[in-house]
């Protein structure tokens, strides 16, 4: 976890200020495994202001903590959710969610 968790981003920044965008499955790290073996993983990006600067990154599963090392300089940085967009996804890794979280399909919450 880095950052703020989405319930504390609404109480800093307003509910109509905060979008959380998710995304939960089976990483590909486990693709070549029976169906009962394959763990799931959840992410999320929380996302501020009108520029939607992130404010928290959250994930859990394989290989979260060495995802985190990475995203906490783009975060400590002020990174927007555009400048995770922009980004080249490294393909097949878990981590390329972080950079693919809409607008490619997956939408806010709906808060």
């Amino acid at each position: 976890t880095i950052g703020l968790p989405e319930p504390q981003a609404r109480e800093a920044y307003g509910d109509a200020n905060v979008k959380a965008y998710k995304s939960v499955f089976k990483p590909m790290h486990f693709a070549l495994c029976e169906e009962e073996a394959k763990k799931p993983m959840a992410m999320k990006l929380v996302c501020a202001g009108e520029e939607e600067r992130v404010v928290g990154l959250h994930v859990i599963g394989i290989a979260a903590d060495e995802m985190l090392q990475g995203f906490a300089v783009a975060v400590k940085m002020g990174a927007t959710k555009a400048d995770f967009d922009h980004a080249c996804a490294i393909h097949p890794t878990a981590a390329e969610e972080f950079v693919t979280m809409g607008p490619w399909g997956a939408k806010p919450d709906g808060r």
